[in-house]
């Protein structure tokens, strides 16, 4: 049992934010009000994208514009195999389709993963600026490549025609989904707090303080930054594989530059450099959005003076300033 008199502030948020997510979908409901789930699980998802952002950027400082194409190839990945499984044909006349999570979610990774490498492997070898424009340059590249494939949907997008199946559950009861989402980000979270206390994390967070310093020490910092922009981009494209399956939808508007930004914001939102910051920068957001765009459909003029109310007076995030001085890195 859980001592509550002995829990400390930033401990206390935790527990009421994970106690608040398991019990939303019965909650929700009971009141007679499921759009919500879908609603949830939108946040869980992209928080778990946010999630994967801040790796490289909170801790990493790696400022990254094309983290979205990440985030798209891996719905794509799901929406193409889920295609050829339905058509029951083969994609490239090699790879039979399929509508397996256990199969084609961890290949939503593989390939999220393996673009990540590729794209990294260029463009970890410049800095600053320079590091932002080539980013971009990829991801609008990976964006016009899917708005070229006619085959599948083109700029239209791509329509699944249910979700993917996974043992044991039934993935298109949307509450069933949205455990399944807030299980993975969990996971990830975990994973992630390990990752960033070994010693692989205090090299990465070494390399955002003083990249010429770690470099003097002999730590090969391009191997590191490689390997971290290589995890941040598969987790990213386990998220889209999740959205493609919440929607049942894929499009190339998933990886266009904009769509970065947008995780950006709701990573500075929430709180750089804490992993579990994002997520309530996540859950901000979309509820902003989904309130104010019923009355305007201009919303996001509101979005731009809170950003900068939390730049000058909770620079921390909405993490940082829930949690108080406990909310550090």
């Amino acid at each position: 049992m859980v001592d509550l008199r002995n829990l400390n502030r930033r401990q206390a948020v935790h527990l009421v934010a994970l106690a608040a997510a398991i019990l939303l979908p019965p909650v929700v409901l009971a009141a007679d009000e499921p759009f919500f789930i879908s609603l949830a699980s939108r946040m869980l998802i992209y928080g778990l994208a946010a999630a994967s952002l801040d790796l490289i950027l909170g801790f990493g400082g790696m400022v990254s514009f094309g983290h979205a194409a990440f985030f798209g190839v891996g719905g794509y990945t799901v929406g193409i195999l889920f295609t050829h499984g339905f058509q029951g044909s083969e994609f490239l006349g090699l790879f039979p389709g399929s509508d397996n999570a256990l199969i084609v979610w961890p290949l939503a990774m593989l390939v999220s993963g393996l673009l990540a490498l590729a794209i990294g492997a260029v463009s970890l070898r410049t800095g600053g600026v320079y590091f932002i424009m080539i980013t971009l340059a990829f991801a609008q590249m990976l964006y016009f490549f899917f708005v070229s494939l006619e085959t599948y949907g083109g700029d239209d997008g791509l329509s699944m025609y249910g979700r993917s199946r996974f043992p044991g559950l039934d993935l298109s009861d949307d509450t069933s989904f949205y455990y399944v989402c807030l299980a993975l980000l969990l996971l990830f979270l975990w994973l992630g707090h390990r990752l960033t206390r070994s010693r692989f994390g205090m090299v990465i967070a070494g390399v955002r303080e003083n990249e010429r310093r770690m470099i003097a020490l002999g730590f090969p910092v391009y191997r590191y930054k490689l390997a971290c922009f290589t995890i941040a981009g598969a987790v990213a494209g386990l998220s889209g594989a999740l959205i493609a399956n919440l929607t049942e939808f894929v499009s190339p508007s998933m990886m266009v530059w904009t769509k970065s930004g947008e995780i950006m914001v709701m990573t500075i939102m929430g709180g750089m450099g804490t992993l579990i910051g994002p997520v309530f920068g996540v859950a901000a957001f979309l509820l902003m959005e989904e309130v104010l765009s019923a009355w305007t459909e201009h919303w996001q003029i509101v979005l731009g003076p809170l950003l900068i109310l939390i730049v000058l007076f909770a620079k921390r995030g909405i993490y940082g300033w829930l949690v108080g001085r406990e909310g550090g890195r």
